[in-house]
């Protein structure tokens, strides 16, 4: 059975329509919160109780709502650039749970260190691959303690070029089952203007950064996520 149709009303830009949207846009998303939190908080430095943990590009919330309900323990700092997108993740979250909230990018947390882990989700694609990916990757493994972990997931470039059009076919099939019926202009700042990256390019990337090499822990399509380790 389909899912509800998404209103074609909804701005897929706004924190208050992005949720609905990305949910049917992007395979796995459902569980990729939930699959982020439980892989880190089974690392050994964000295990003990009262770890300090990193959610790097926090949106609307959604690592931030599984950190708190599977980690309630946990010292949070979230952070993103978007007054808009922090301000509805606060909304969402409350004032009650335990979150440091920080209007920044990761690059900007020049005095931030120790962190037992770090989340990023759906950041990475966003940037150019131009040093800004490198200068975005380097900020996350400052800021980790040696031996803390990153869960990273991020829309990668195909490693089977010959199967992208039935890839895309696939994609779009996803989409129009799950009721996301917005007109392809309408969903594009999502989908258009990205910039991912291949294995061997994200290898070279996390290792410049100061990670080891990335483990492949998700994959729905072109979407990926992978466990990196700071190394000392």
């Amino acid at each position: 059975m389909a899912s509800a149709e998404v209103s074609p009303l909804i701005d897929p830009l706004e924190p208050e329509g992005y949720d609905l949207v990305v949910q049917r846009l992007i395979p796995g998303y459902a569980s990729l919160a939930r699959l982020a939190v439980a892989l880190l908080a089974a690392s050994p430095l964000a295990a003990p109780e009262g770890a300090e943990v990193l959610v790097a590009g926090c949106g609307t919330g959604a690592e931030l709502v599984e950190a708190v309900a599977q980690r309630p323990d946990w010292q949070l700092t979230a952070i993103d650039p978007s007054p808009a997108m922090l301000a509805a993740a606060r909304q969402r979250l409350g004032e009650a749970a335990p979150i440091r909230w920080l209007q920044t990018t990761a690059e900007a947390l020049t005095n931030e260190q120790g962190f037992a882990g770090a989340l990023s989700v759906l950041v990475l694609q966003s940037l150019p691959d131009d040093g800004t990916k490198l200068a975005f990757l380097s900020a996350l493994a400052r800021c980790l303690r040696p031996g803390g972990q990153l869960v990273l997931v991020d829309l990668m470039r195909p490693a089977l070029p010959l199967l992208q059009e039935q890839i895309t076919e696939a994609w779009l099939g996803f989409q129009r089952v799950s009721g996301l019926e917005l007109d392809a202009d309408r969903i594009a700042p999502l989908t258009q203007g990205l910039h991912p990256i291949g294995d061997a390019r994200l290898t070279a990337l996390v290792n410049a950064a100061g990670f080891g090499d990335p483990a492949r822990i998700f994959q729905a399509l072109d979407y990926e996520g992978f466990l990196l380790q700071r190394v000392a």
